[in-house]
């Protein structure tokens, strides 16, 4: 691996298990056995390190939202788009705890999140109307750009809930499964909405996703 992946990936990590507030460029360099001097050849500063990595967050997340080309959405497509989003928000879970706090600090990286924003919300919105158009859901009830904002709301607040309100220790405590369950709300809320054909595979998938979150230690 090429030093400055190095760097990216060891940051990704550090950031993820202990808050990007938590970790300097020192720590960085300390965590690869390598001089302060030699990481600020590849990258200038801290914000650099994120700016970059989040692009790799927006380059996947398109990659996970893009429909399929030539024909018609079904319910293998459903299930795919949930565990990859489910994979790309832990990968680059440190975003989503921190987003608001990141893009007040760089006002290079919230001009960059607002275009990222729409055209998700935008791709969000196509796949939902793929699932109405197939027969998937309602078309009778469902919104698909009702559908997609409330999704796209609770995809991006979910890891700031359960740092803020579920868990007690977010660094150490944080898993997949929490995560998931995250995307089972997603699905949740379609619940009524579901054809009758569709609806024995997407309750397989719901309970795959479910995971009890922790008790309230009070």
């Amino acid at each position: 691996m090429k030093t400055r992946d190095r760097i990216l990936h060891a940051s990704l990590q550090l950031f993820n298990e202990q808050g990007e507030r938590s970790v300097t460029t020192n720590h960085i360099a300390a965590h690869l056995g390598m001089s302060p001097g030699n990481l600020y050849y590849h990258f200038r500063n801290k914000q650099q390190i994120i700016a970059e990595l989040f692009e790799g967050y927006v380059a996947e997340m398109e990659q996970s939202l893009a429909l399929p080309q030539g024909r018609a959405l079904d319910l293998d497509d459903k299930a795919g788009y949930l565990e990859a989003v489910a994979a790309v928000m832990w990968r680059y879970r440190f975003l989503l705890r921190d987003l608001e706090h990141l893009l007040a600090s760089d006002a290079a990286l919230a001009a960059r999140y607002r275009p990222f924003s729409r055209n998700a919300l935008q791709a969000i919105e196509a796949i939902f109307q793929g699932t109405i158009d197939a027969g998937i859901l309602d078309a009778r009830y469902a919104d698909a750009s009702v559908l997609a904002l409330n999704s796209w709301l609770l995809m991006n607040s979910w890891v700031s809930f359960l740092c803020t309100t579920v868990l007690n220790d977010a660094q150490d405590s944080l898993t997949l499964q929490m995560l998931q369950r995250g995307v089972y709300q997603v699905l949740a809320q379609e619940r009524g909405l579901l054809s009758e054909a569709a609806r024995p595979r997407v309750e397989v998938m719901l309970q795959t996703l479910y995971a009890d979150l922790p008790a309230d230690p009070s």
